[in-house]
């Protein structure tokens, strides 16, 4: 337990995850799969959405699937990239989305981590994947992982903005309660379904939101 890297308000928010069989198995499982292949993201990063957004500092919450799985992509942050990686399709949308939603150009670098500091918690399902290999680490225990931490910020935290973006995600959101939190949903921004996920002007409702409740606005740029 005492290795786990992860930033100390989440440590103590999960501490009982880390003692739980699957978490034991999980983490064998990681650490044999970065010895033996590559794996993405580098190991410091694989906490990094927490390590950038405290718990208490939550605002937002973003659900991804799993790591992007080619070089120099995956960074710790759902659906960003490293800062100087070519836009991947999806993330290419969401700022087509943020510009007719907001009136604003967002910046060309991917990394999202000037997002993540501002409370916009990253959060993919799994949070690694083998190179080239997508979905490859899934259903090892990350899901199980992930589901806690939306479990934990749905019972001890109130007003976050969930953007729930295609069917998975919004499985996953499942559990949050919409009494005292805000539930966007939409269709995932890939290619494949950007036309279920255009025009539901997520980013202007959630400053809205936040606004309303004296809390200080993303800027999305």
């Amino acid at each position: 337990m005492k290795q786990i890297k992860i930033e100390d308000s989440w440590k103590m928010h999960l501490l009982r995850e880390f003692d739980k069989e699957y978490w034991i198995n999980l983490k064998e499982f990681v650490r044999d799969e970065y010895l033996t292949k590559k794996i993405f993201p580098p190991p410091k990063n694989i906490f990094r959405a927490f390590d950038l957004c405290p718990f208490d500092k939550v605002k937002v919450v973003i659900v991804g699937q799993d790591p992007y799985h080619g070089d120099g992509q995956a960074n710790g942050l759902s659906f960003a990239v490293g800062k100087d990686i070519a836009l991947p399709p999806s993330l290419k949308n969401i700022f087509k989305e943020i510009n007719s939603d907001l009136g604003i150009t967002p910046f060309e670098n991917g990394d999202l981590s000037r997002w993540a500091t501002q409370g916009v918690l990253m959060l993919n399902s799994v949070l690694t994947v083998a190179a080239n290999q997508p979905t490859s680490h899934k259903a090892k225990g990350w899901e199980i992982f992930t589901d806690a931490i939306i479990k934990q910020l749905n019972e001890k935290r109130e007003n976050i903005v969930y953007m729930l973006w295609g069917k998975y995600a919004q499985v996953k959101g499942e559990v949050i309660d919409n009494n005292k939190n805000l539930v966007l949903i939409s269709g995932h921004p890939s290619p494949y379904s950007a036309n279920l996920f255009f025009g539901h002007h997520h980013f202007s409702k959630c400053n809205e939101y936040l606004i309303s409740h004296r809390i200080n606005l993303i800027d999305w740029r």
